[in-house]
């Protein structure tokens, strides 16, 4: 499997909520995981958290016959950044509108 870029990986809601979860309430073990989707089957879950790993926003770590998944949000600094071009046109449209309401 190649790996996914962090865009690739987020553009799904399922791996969005994925890393929401391990946002909040993380690590989780894959079961844990896979029960917040009961509308998915566990193989289609470890096949988003297979993407997931292979964007490098979670890691996993296997204990016994457990596996632990723990977000790594480092690579979203990648999309944060060509964010920031959006967020600074934005910022400038809208001190823009501000200034012809004000006048």
């Amino acid at each position: 499997m190649n790996p996914a870029s962090p865009f690739d990986a987020i553009a799904d809601p399922t791996r969005r909520r994925i890393l929401d979860l391990l946002a909040t309430g993380g690590p989780l073990r894959a079961g844990e995981l896979a029960e917040r989707f009961p509308h998915i089957s566990r193989p289609a879950v470890s096949k988003h958290l297979r993407v997931l790993r292979g964007a490098h926003l979670v890691q996993q770590h296997v204990s016994g016959r457990e596996i632990w998944y723990r977000l790594d949000p480092q690579p979203l600094s990648q999309v944060d950044a060509w964010l920031e071009k959006y967020n600074e046109f934005w910022q400038t449209r809208l001190e823009a509108l501000k200034r012809a309401s004000e006048e």
